[in-house]
């Protein structure tokens, strides 16, 4: 059974950068394409960035465009999100999540149709 670990999250002030990771047991991501999420307190959770089994196509929420960039190393079975210029707003609960499927669909960003979750990890974004 695919399991999904996420790491990398923590506090960093407006400006910095992290680097989460998404790595997978159980199952080879091979042929799952993979999307994050995040969830603020109060708000509902919100699709951030997806990737392909293959990594050749990719997709971004337009509030992360230019500042996230997702990729992913299938040797290592994992998946990162190189997250840039952050700002207080980034502030959340990040998820990785898997989806049986090379393509992560047209509506990725509502998370239905991706079946396997990781626990998250907590990213806060504070001066």
């Amino acid at each position: 059974q695919l399991q999904l670990v996420e790491s990398g999250g923590g506090l960093v002030q407006p400006g910095g950068s992290l680097r989460l990771s998404c790595a997978a047991s159980g199952h080879t991501l091979d042929y799952y394409a993979i999307g994050w999420f995040r969830q603020a307190p109060g708000k509902e959770r919100e699709g951030v960035s997806c990737i392909s089994s293959s990594g050749g196509r990719t997709n971004y929420a337009d509030s992360v465009k230019g500042r996230f960039t997702i990729s992913r190393d299938n040797a290592k079975n994992t998946v990162y999100l190189q997250m840039k210029s952050l700002k207080p707003e980034d502030t959340g609960v990040y998820y990785c999540a898997a989806r049986t499927s090379p393509f992560y669909g047209s509506n990725w960003y509502t998370g239905t149709d991706f079946g396997s979750w990781g626990q998250g990890t907590q990213v806060t974004v504070s001066s």
